[in-house]
């Protein structure tokens, strides 16, 4: 199978050109000028911008939690992903208390073989560090997932202490494994929930209440100087907090490997929203929460200055008729998490290149190369160049479309931008040669996506 895209306007992360891109098999070949070479398939992306396929470093497909489990499976998941222009995932497999490593590795992997429709790979998320789970972190290395998410939240479930955090960068500095950590003051938060509860404050809104932003700050230099300690780099997760930033800015400015990913419901959300009317705040219950809007200014700086490298979705959806109405009358029930893998893109490239906050460059950067780089996946993915993978998005930066739940194709019954018109559509997505979104339409193919086992540091 070869394919010819013509008259695009190629961006990548460092760089910007028209030119033609021709594909055989699952890679890209050749880069050119008025390419005449025969095609299978000819796309014309004439006013159309030709990036590599978005890559999202942070989803929960699948995901047992809070009672419930997350509402898209790796086929749904993957299908919106693909529609709003995303090619590749890196999910998270959960290692529970008692289980080994491999055990957590094999069922997740069973999970997405056969459902996956586009390429998949996966954090560990360690939830206990005996030494036997230590060495296996070595294993988990040799076979692709090269990192480890560790959480100092959610005290009893999946917290560890700072000495097994510790012994984990320790570990990857020896294994060239790198620390995804969820960076909030586990702890406190506990007391502080336990407290507003016991005070009769049980509305949606006092999720966010209950986790400061002081208690994510905290946490976030907790985590760098961890790793500062160890001489490992650190990758904070879900940064909401201007206070976890400033912590994120100052190790950098040291010279430290201190890297961190925001979302987009951090950028176009905030804490208002858990205002709504009645239970409607629920939507928004993610961890961490919604933070005050003038936040949303001092992300989108971080993004620009590079203080932050990625933006990811922790794409996490629960149902509000049956899932999240669990936590009616106590909102520490409610399920932590929301849905955003099919929006990323288009939200970015409309709130972000077309207000002039980022480049075109930088949008790509951010959605694709760098998180490729972080995470032991380019050149393979992340870029437009001979002999990278041919996950390809023929994006339209002059049509608009209307986000909602019913135009969208997420397995969920809201969405948190519903009504919200936006600028740019990712109307063409190949996944290593093979076009899976075409007209509005999925041709893509159930499992037809690969598990990547990706590069640890040098």
């Amino acid at each position: 199978m070869s394919v010819l895209i013509k008259n695009g306007t190629i961006v990548n992360s460092s760089d910007l050109y028209r030119g033609d891109v021709y594909i055989e098999s699952d890679k890209v070949t050749t880069i050119g000028t008025n390419l005449t070479m025969a095609a299978d398939v000819t796309i014309d992306a004439a006013g159309r911008y030709v990036l590599p396929g978005g890559i999202d470093v942070h989803t929960h497909l699948d995901m047992p939690f809070g009672g419930s489990t997350s509402a898209d499976d790796f086929a749904t998941g993957t299908t919106a992903a693909a529609f709003g222009g995303t090619t590749s995932i890196v999910d998270f497999a959960i290692q529970y208390r008692g289980q080994t490593l491999q055990q957590a590795l094999d069922t997740w992997r069973a999970k997405a073989e056969g459902k996956a429709v586009i390429d998949y790979g996966f954090h560990m998320i360690i939830t206990e560090l005996t030494d036997e789970v230590e060495n296996e972190m070595d294993s988990m290395v040799e076979q692709g997932v090269t990192s480890f998410k560790l959480f100092m939240a959610y005290p009893g479930v999946f917290m560890l202490d700072d000495a097994s955090i510790f012994r984990a960068m320790l570990r990857t500095g020896k294994n060239g494994g790198t620390i995804c950590m969820h960076a909030e003051n586990g702890g406190v938060i506990d007391v502080l929930v336990k407290k507003a509860l016991a005070e009769g404050k049980t509305a949606p809104k006092y999720h966010a209440l209950t986790r400061p932003a002081r208690a994510e700050g905290e946490a976030t230099h907790r985590a760098i100087a961890l790793a500062e300690m160890a001489d490992v780099p650190v990758y904070i997760v879900h940064l909401s907090a201007a206070e976890a930033l400033a912590m994120v800015t100052e190790a950098r400015d040291r010279g430290l490997p201190a890297y961190a990913e925001t979302c987009p419901q951090y950028l176009f959300l905030s804490y208002d929203n858990y205002e709504e009317p009645g239970f409607e705040g629920a939507k928004y219950v993610m961890s961490p929460p919604l933070r005050p809007k003038e936040t949303q200014d001092q992300l989108w700086r971080g993004l620009a200055g590079n203080d932050l490298q990625a933006i990811s979705t922790d794409h996490c959806p629960f149902c509000m008729k049956e899932q999240k109405a669990l936590g009616h009358g106590d909102f520490s029930k409610i399920p932590n998490g929301a849905p955003g893998i099919e929006t990323r893109m288009a939200l970015v490239y409309d709130g972000g290149v077309r207000q002039g906050r980022i480049s075109l460059n930088r949008w790509v950067e951010l959605t694709s190369a760098s998180p490729a780089k972080i995470f032991g996946l380019f050149p393979r993915k992340g870029t437009i160049a001979p002999g990278s993978d041919a996950d390809i998005v023929i994006f339209n930066p002059d049509r608009t479309q209307t986000l909602s739940v019913k135009t969208l194709h997420m397995n969920v019954d809201y969405n948190p931008y519903e009504g919200r018109v936006v600028q740019g559509v990712s109307e063409t997505v190949l996944s290593r040669g093979k076009v899976v979104i075409e007209n509005d339409k999925f041709v893509g193919r159930r499992g037809a996506g690969t598990f990547l086992k990706r590069d640890a540091r040098s």
